[in-house]
């Protein structure tokens, strides 16, 4: 192979990587008209056509490489060193380095069927050391305080490119001017300038205008969150200057948000600022470079395996019948691997719990499912186990669990936020907690139906509380859409013999929920029964759950908001 054949591969690989970018692009470019147009169905189908469009790519890029130079010269290092080396040059002064990069290693591990992973053919440390590329355009727009706030929010409103009429712009703009005076009352100081980057950030039903608010004293998160009426236009909800808030909107069991990004790293640099306890692969995932977020994921695990000498060990929490899931204490994620074998009464594939995995990717989560990272063929070290996890991996998965000399192969597994299980966390609550998670695990259950989802298995271990307090839903094995339930009230008994019978006296097809026998296996605590009657009595009546499937039929989208309540504006 000669270094023209090199520099074709490369080339090829970046023609492939750029074709699938601009149609990322383009349908994001199209969320603005989806907003204005209340075209949420669409919303949802644009969601799930951009995640699809990467691995689409690869599998063509992977087509052409196939062709053109055959199996035959894969082995050969110096042909595979030479081809990343060129790859490197095409990066120079390249805007989208970073997905690039990312884009690259996909195409090297299809081609290979995840085998034959060597560090120094892949982009495992970025080739270009941080390097932030010049936006094409200008990322921000600022605007000064200099003849008060009232007039700085008016012209930042006016300067909006939405041909959507608004319900009532001047009331808005003295509920934002009010919320920052209210803000930074405590602080004495007067706002400076706003700087807002120029590009709405779009998710479901809302459009947020995203930038920093200045002070002599610092800078502030400023979120303009704006929904639209069918009927009435847009309108202004909140003004979310509060860190913890903010950190809510770009949490990790929402959608990816559609902001047209020509240059991430730039963009993902100036939203750091914003969010200092978020991490890159956070933001990379929040903008919907998700196979990028999962390269910066990884890199971030390495560098806290050099930090740390603990060992993995069995995550808390009871085990689950279908994943095996285990954990670093010293860091934020767990890595969830499928069984073998599956325990009775599960009955599903290994195929069938990756496509519910995938389910969930596409589809909207409202806050309340945890994204996942998927990998396959990771490595570890062997001493980083404790000897009881490494026994339990491999005789619940011995088929994708390898162990050679000092190192543990994984075939395939994910990544996923670690959280405090909620069965854990309710055993050791005060009242005003308790009271909280009771709350937040029947908000959960009743926005998932509104999403169309229904969890399947109701325990409370296969839920986890954040550290905002959220409970978020975790093990997706028995996942289904809400409308493909049957949601039934028990019949009455024919006999007084069948309320003492072990078997029911009454049939159940495959997709039938009873919804009155929830209680008995959620409500054993009677301080959870006492909260849980109180406020969400519904949650155990068919009819409530068959009101949810006629609204979603209807194609009625529930509002969830991102941010608290309070922060609403009235």
């Amino acid at each position: 192979m000669g270094a023209n054949m090199e520099q074709l591969v490369a080339n090829t690989i970046l023609q492939g990587f750029d074709a699938m970018y601009g149609r990322f692009l383009d349908v994001t470019a199209g969320a603005q008209h989806r907003f204005e147009q209340c075209d949420w169905p669409s919303v949802q189908l644009a969601l799930k056509q951009r995640i699809n469009f990467y691995d689409h790519h690869v599998g063509l890029v992977t087509q052409q490489i196939n062709a053109m130079i055959g199996g035959r010269n894969y082995i050969k290092r110096a042909f595979l060193m030479a081809v990343k080396a060129e790859y490197v040059t095409l990066l120079d002064n390249y805007p989208r380095y970073d997905i690039a990069e990312s884009f690259f290693n996909s195409v090297y591990c299809r081609i290979f069927e995840h085998r034959n992973i060597d560090r120094e053919k892949l982009f495992v440390c970025s080739s270009q050391d941080g390097r932030i590329p010049t936006y094409p355009t200008p990322l921000t727009r600022t605007y000064a305080a200099t003849a008060g706030i009232y007039d700085m929010v008016e012209r930042l409103i006016d300067d909006t490119l939405f041909t959507r009429h608004w319900e009532d712009k001047y009331r808005d703009i003295k509920r934002v001017t009010h919320a920052i005076q209210d803000h930074l009352r405590s602080t004495f100081t007067p706002c400076t300038q706003i700087e807002l980057i120029r590009e709405p950030f779009y998710r479901n039903k809302g459009c947020y205008l995203i930038g920093k608010l200045t002070t002599e004293l610092g800078t502030h998160p400023f979120i303009l969150p704006l929904m639209n009426h069918p009927e009435k236009g847009l309108y202004i909800d909140a003004c979310i200057m509060n860190q913890d808030e903010v950190s809510k909107i770009f949490g990790f069991a929402r959608s990816y948000f559609m902001v047209y990004a020509p240059a991430p790293a730039a963009l993902v640099r100036f939203l750091r600022g914003l969010l200092p306890n978020k991490t890159k692969a956070e933001l990379y995932t929040a903008i919907g470079c998700q196979k990028h977020g999962k390269t910066e994921l990884y890199r971030q695990f390495l560098r806290h395996l050099e930090k740390s000498d603990d060992q993995f060990v069995t995550a808390p929490g009871i085990k689950g019948m279908v994943m095996t899931v285990f954990t670093l204490p010293s860091y934020d994620f767990v890595f969830k691997i499928i069984k073998d074998k599956f325990a009775p009464p599960k009955d599903v594939t290994h195929q069938v719990v990756k496509e519910k995995y995938r389910l969930v990717k596409e589809h909207d989560r409202v806050g309340r499912m945890a994204d996942t990272l998927e990998y396959r063929n990771f490595t570890f070290t062997k001493d980083r186990f404790s000897d009881e996890l490494l026994q339990e991996l491999l005789e619940v998965a011995p088929s994708i669990v390898k162990v050679h000399g000092n190192e543990v192969s994984i075939k395939h597994l994910y990544m996923e936020r670690r959280m405090t299980p909620l069965n854990i966390y309710m055993d050791t609550a005060n009242e005003d907690d308790l009271a909280i998670a009771v709350n937040e695990y029947a908000l959960a259950l009743k926005q998932l139906a509104a999403a169309n989802i229904f969890p399947g298995d109701m325990l409370f271990k296969n839920f986890g509380v954040s550290r905002h307090k959220r409970v978020i839903f975790y093990d997706y094995d028995e996942i289904s859409y809400m409308t493909e339930m049957n949601f039934r009230e028990i019949p009455p008994p024919r006999f007084p013999e069948d309320e003492m019978s072990a078997e029911p006296w009454y049939s159940i097809g495959q997709f039938d929920v009873f919804p009155e026998e929830f209680s008995t296996f959620l409500l054993t605590n009677q301080r959870i029964r006492k909260l849980f009657m109180q406020n969400h009595k519904e949650l155990f009546e068919a009819a409530y759950w068959r009101k949810l499937q006629s609204n979603i039929n209807a194609g009625h989208y529930e509002d969830v908001y991102p941010y608290s309540e309070l922060e609403r504006f009235k």
